[in-house]
């Protein structure tokens, strides 16, 4: 390109996540006299903290908000550079930022993330909660809030909707049960009632958990209260009534301006047809009330809310490298990598959820776009690039052997291992199930296609 360089590095990884700064430590740790990059538009890093070892493949850990030069201090060959990609030129090996300048790299790595997939874009009353600044944002409205739709039954949904008080949760999911990303119906009903009652580290003397469930048939709805009195059951279009990296909801107030300590109502099997303001008054059921947004649902309700939460996934943040250059792409929209992370361009390599793995699976391993394969893939990014320029062999880590999953749900600790959730078995499998009201679902999916392995494996149990 005709801009000039102004300075070109041995390595440079794009993204402020923990995919990129997983990478960019590994790369700085183990070339400590090669000038490294990490093109990053905040000026806050995901720092890994309290890493633990749990077996060889599980593991646990937090993830902290931290100012970059925290990185540059510990690792002087870095230097972070705070602006968003403009374009990646992979021809002239120089990636253009959004301030206009030019950086080259003999080696790089895209770490960029994903981005919400939003309901709709555009439209001021939806929000996609994704980073800090968007969860920032939800707070804000949140504290204004009387009644808000999450719209959703992935990890975001579910943390949300177990952790707003004072505020009427619609909680609309397109599948019969809760959370079919991360376990079965069997669990979902397990999980179920702690919707309706007080969270643990919630206490008041004297104080009645009350709450109430309704099975709900297809396309209907349930709800869930928790309240110091007892509601009752209406009938109409609305029941009645009142989640950015691990816990990222901690430390952050999440209550509405409702006195309800919780109130849930989950709505199945239907999925949202159209959003309109109170303005289309062609559209608005008198039935409703007066609310600043409604939603139109495929089982041909309509709810009132102030404002829908966007929680449908998200979509590889992929678009600022595309232009100009010939990156294999997959059906989800991530860049293709093999099994040394490496993207069909040479020299750019790709790590975390902006990527996705086209190398033969192990039989017991698929890819989930969560914090743990971030870190996982980051950090063999960052290895099979050292083992690149030192012109070293290396083997596809054993953590791609085995998916494992440690996590938190309803306030229980959720265990995932293998094909969790019988995903690609057929009927060729056996269930072994052990439940204890309150304290514990062990589920085990045993096959016998391999009588060697032990193959699939789901744990939930209180989070002592």
């Amino acid at each position: 390109m005709a801009e000039r360089k102004e300075k070109t590095f041995k390595f440079v990884v794009v993204g402020g996540g923990i995919a990129g700064v997983t990478c960019v430590e590994q790369l700085s740790a183990n070339f400590p006299s090669t000038d490294v990059a990490l093109i990053t538009a905040g000026r806050h890093i995901k720092a890994v903290t309290n890493y633990k070892q749990v077996s060889k493949t599980l593991e646990e850990f937090d993830v902290l908000e931290r100012p970059s030069s925290v990185l540059e201090e510990k690792f002087p060959n870095l230097t972070v550079i705070h602006s968003a990609v403009k374009s990646l030129h992979t021809e002239s090996h120089s990636v253009e930022t959004a301030d206009g300048r030019v950086f080259g790299y003999e080696k790089l790595c895209i770490c960029s993330g994903a981005r919400p997939k939003l309901l709709t874009q555009d439209n001021p009353y939806v929000l996609g909660i994704r980073d800090t600044d968007s969860a920032q944002e939800f707070q804000k409205r949140l504290s204004k809030a009387k009644r808000i739709v999450v719209v959703g039954n992935g990890g975001i949904a579910l943390e949300l909707v177990y952790e707003v008080e004072g505020c009427e949760v619609i909680w609309v999911v397109k599948d019969k049960a809760i959370g079919n990303t991360f376990f079965d119906a069997g669990a979902a009903q397990f999980l179920i009632p702690s919707l309706g009652a007080d969270k643990p580290e919630v206490s008041a003397p004297c104080r009645r958990t009350r709450y109430t469930t309704e099975e709900p048939a297809s396309g209907g709805a349930q709800t869930f209260t928790a309240d110091a009195t007892p509601r009752g059951q209406s009938s109409g279009t609305v029941g009645p009534g009142s989640a950015l990296g691990p816990d990222w909801h901690q430390g952050i107030v999440l209550h509405g301006a409702e006195q309800v300590s919780r109130r849930v109502s989950v709505e199945y099997q239907c999925e949202v047809k159209q959003i309109f303001t109170s303005e289309d008054q062609t559209l608005k059921p008198e039935s409703v009330g007066s609310w600043p947004v409604y939603i139109q649902l495929t089982n041909d309700k309509t709810l009132g809310c102030d404002f829908v939460v966007s929680a449908t996934g998200v979509v590889p943040n992929t678009e600022p490298f595309l232009h100009g250059n010939s990156f294999a792409l997959v059906g989800d929209g991530g860049l293709q990598v093999d099994d040394h992370m490496r993207t069909s361009e040479p020299d750019v390599y790709a790590a975390g959820d902006v990527c996705t793995a086209c190398w033969e699976h192990s039989p017991l391993w698929q890819q989930m776009r969560l914090w743990t394969q971030a870190r996982q893939m980051g950090w063999y990014a960052g290895r099979c690039i050292a083992a690149d320029v030192l012109s070293e062999p290396v083997d596809l880590d054993f953590c791609f052997e085995l998916f494992s999953h440690i996590t938190k749900f309803f306030n229980y600790k959720v265990v995932l291992l293998g094909k969790f959730n019988a995903q690609g078995l057929g009927s060729d499998h056996e269930l072994l199930v052990r439940c204890t009201k309150g304290q514990e679902y062990i589920k085990v999916n045993d096959t016998n296609q391999d009588k060697n392995i032990f193959s699939l494996f789901y744990y939930l149990c209180v989070c002592v």
